[in-house]
């Protein structure tokens, strides 16, 4: 079977290729399926040895792995694939918390996107197509030598997190506002894990993600981080030295209380954005109820144009806005359009952005 597949990929060069990796059959025909209809030629490998195998014979676009299989699991699959031979992986994950932590993990091993699991009783393949083609048309378009760039964030001698914090400020005038989606999760862990402990302002950050991931996500940040890092919860005030991740299904708004507090309120998707949480909805409730030259915003990989009207509108009321270039995201979507329409200042590669985080704090 594998065999009579390589053939076919061989003799097929201009197709894209794409290796679907899964125990499942029903799943390695509904994917296999869908991607054939896209015009892509189709590999299959019942479990991340086949798929290690397997691209060391064929040069993959993209690889779509599972997580739980016999014989190797996909983040094994996915750390020997990016040792032996670098290629876009999305994770094919089942929207559970004990899946997102694999994911995560995947994530730092070099995946660069993750899809709902298909095929299940209570997800139908039409329900996600859209994304799934989406998110692998950009998998298979990547430069693979962009899958090798070493990110040199400037980093903080770490100090122990029982330390005492008495030199935390009690108050803040500024605030740091990040947006990212493709490719985001990595850098926003790589920002806030730089972050000292005594950091002065609040961050607020929207990484499109799903309900079920933005806790672990959190959890996950808050564990690695000399900061505070937890998920958006209504009410939840805005402090220094405290970073607040919007909570997947919700849009992350920020209000001032009478007493002039700075306070999370979560948003319903009544005006039915495609990304919830929206980085436009974040700073646009920024830009309405916060002094906009105290702002620095953020706008990192992404998929197409969520954040550019509001860094835009940030940037007329005088906020500091920065957009990672070319050079480093993975998707060169959401930061491209901000700095095409005039809403960022700067654009710069991600090492860059992590010092420009530093510097605002260091005032």
């Amino acid at each position: 079977m594998k065999r009579l597949m390589l053939l076919s990929l061989q003799r097929q060069k201009m197709a894209k290729k794409i290796l679907v990796v899964d125990d499942s059959a029903l799943i390695r025909r509904e994917l296999g399926n869908l991607f054939d209809k896209a015009g892509y030629d189709v590999g299959f490998a019942k479990n991340g040895l086949e798929a290690v195998e397997f691209v060391q014979e064929v040069d993959f676009d993209c690889i779509t792995m599972d997580i739980n299989m016999p014989v190797m699991d996909g983040l094994t699959a996915v750390k020997e694939i990016m040792k032996i031979k670098p290629t876009p992986i999305i994770m094919v994950s089942s929207l559970t918390q004990d899946e997102a932590d694999v994911t995560f993990e995947a994530l730092d091993l070099g995946a660069i996107d993750y899809v709902p699991k298909v095929g299940t009783l209570n997800l139908n393949l039409e329900e996600v197509e859209d994304e799934i083609l989406k998110k692998v048309e950009i998998a298979v378009n990547l430069p693979k030598n962009r899958l090798l760039i070493k990110k040199q964030a400037v980093k903080k001698k770490k100090t122990l997190r029982n330390k005492p914090k008495d030199d935390i400020p009690k108050k803040f005038d500024k605030l740091v506002l990040i947006g990212a989606s493709t490719g985001g999760p990595g850098l926003i862990e790589e920002i806030l894990t730089s972050l000292p402990y005594n950091y002065p302002y609040p961050v607020c950050v929207v990484q499109h993600m799903p309900p079920t991931f933005t806790g672990k996500f959190a959890e996950r940040l808050n564990k690695n981080s000399e900061i505070e890092v937890v998920e958006a919860k209504a009410g939840d005030l805005l402090k220094p030295a405290k970073a607040i991740i919007g909570k997947g299904g919700w849009h992350l708004h920020l209000v001032k209380k009478t007493s002039g507090a700075l306070m999370v309120k979560l948003v319903p998707n009544t005006m039915k954005k495609f990304f919830v949480p929206s980085v436009d909805e974040m700073f646009l409730s920024a830009s309405k109820i916060y002094n906009c030259k105290n702002i620095l915003a953020v706008e990192l990989t992404g998929i197409g144009d969520d954040g550019a009207k509001g860094m835009l509108e940030l940037r007329k009321k005088g906020a500091y806005t920065i957009v990672e270039d070319e050079t480093t995201a993975i998707v060169y979507g959401m930061p491209k359009v901000c700095w095409e329409n005039g809403a960022a200042q700067k654009k710069m590669p991600f090492p860059k952005i992590v010092e420009e985080i530093l510097k605002f704090g260091e005032g």
